[in-house]
């Protein structure tokens, strides 16, 4: 059975700033436009991600602009807008959202947090729906600390919180540390706060011993919240031997109560540049690419039945669109 498919994480758009790059190019990243097709795909959210550093901000911008001319030229992709949701296995092409991974996308260290904000907003009209945002990435700025830190919530965070209520953008936790998720999770339930929390390129702490792992605390609460956890595909977050550990997280996660959260959220990038080598190779070879995601689906039946394969392909992530776009 060929199943729709739903990713919610990659790092398409900061691959295609650099020259030379080419959605159609197999041999440089998981998810281009033929893997993307061949597996399936019918939405994957691209994230917009920017390292901590002097004028992120527009590099975050630049990738919204890419992301906006991916749409007007429409090579075989589409903006993803809340009609799409009932058709979406009847569409030849593949959808994309754009989501911030890092907030530093369009507020760095040294701008002020108004302007920041004035650019987030440029970024959302090219961009049109924006998923989610993760404050952070793997370490501290100006919202609070990433996942190698112990820091939390910032004062500048709390703002960032403020101004997401009631805009139905989730939260994204894949890059907090335990401090700051926590006190993201403090600071909206005793503040009344209306935003969705999320885990967009996750896996399970208890299973594969990591900090960018969730543990079972963190995981527990954003189901709770009827929240999503995408499982991450990098050998690093899985599991450096076993291949087969990949679907362990997954039952994992259902094993905690998540068969209405558990989707995909592979965290396909460009890594021929990166500058650890001793991380190759960065996918196991049964999950390189989006071509992979037929093949987990079918492991994953031996172990659950259709209705939770479907959940976890694509009906979880359409159900949380759903109840976000209200």
């Amino acid at each position: 059975m060929n199943r729709p498919i739903i990713d919610i994480h990659c790092d398409l758009l900061i691959y295609l700033t650099q020259p030379n790059s080419d959605i159609h190019k197999k041999e440089d990243i998981g998810c281009s436009i033929p893997y993307l097709t061949e597996g399936n795909v019918k939405l994957q959210v691209m994230a917009i991600f920017t390292p901590t550093q002097l004028n992120s901000h527009r590099l975050g911008i630049e990738q919204s602009e890419i992301f906006h001319s991916l749409n007007v030229q429409k090579n075989q992709l589409y903006s993803f807008e809340k009609h799409h949701i009932e058709n979406l296995t009847d569409n030849k092409n593949v959808g994309m959202l754009a989501s911030i991974e890092n907030a530093s996308a369009f507020c760095d260290e040294n701008i002020t947090l108004k302007q920041g904000f004035e650019n987030f907003q440029t970024i959302a009209n090219n961009v049109g729906n924006i998923f989610y945002i993760g404050f952070t990435h793997h370490l501290e700025n100006r919202f609070g600390g990433g996942n190698y830190t112990s820091i939390g919530l910032k004062n500048d965070g709390k703002a960032l919180i403020d101004f997401l209520d009631k805009k139905n953008i989730a939260i994204d936790f894949s890059h907090t540390s335990d401090a700051l998720a926590y006190d993201i999770l403090n600071y909206v339930s005793k503040n009344n706060i209306s935003v969705p929390i999320i885990a967009s390129h996750s896996n399970y702490r208890s299973v594969f011993d990591h900090p960018r792992n969730l543990p079972d605390e963190i995981a527990q609460e954003i189901i709770s919240r009827q929240g999503l956890i995408g499982a991450n595909f990098l050998r690093a977050f899985v599991n450096n031997e076993k291949p087969e550990t990949l679907q362990e997280h997954i039952a994992y996660g259902i094993g905690l109560g998540a068969q209405n959260a558990v989707c995909y959220g592979a965290d396909y990038y460009y890594t021929k540049s990166h500058p650890d080598k001793s991380r190759i190779p960065f996918y196991f070879k049964e999950h390189k690419n989006a071509t992979c995601y037929q093949q987990i689906s079918e492991g994953l039946k031996q172990q659950f039945d259709e209705e939770i394969c479907n959940k976890i392909s694509y009906k979880n992530v359409t159900e949380f669109l759903t109840r976000l776009w209200k």
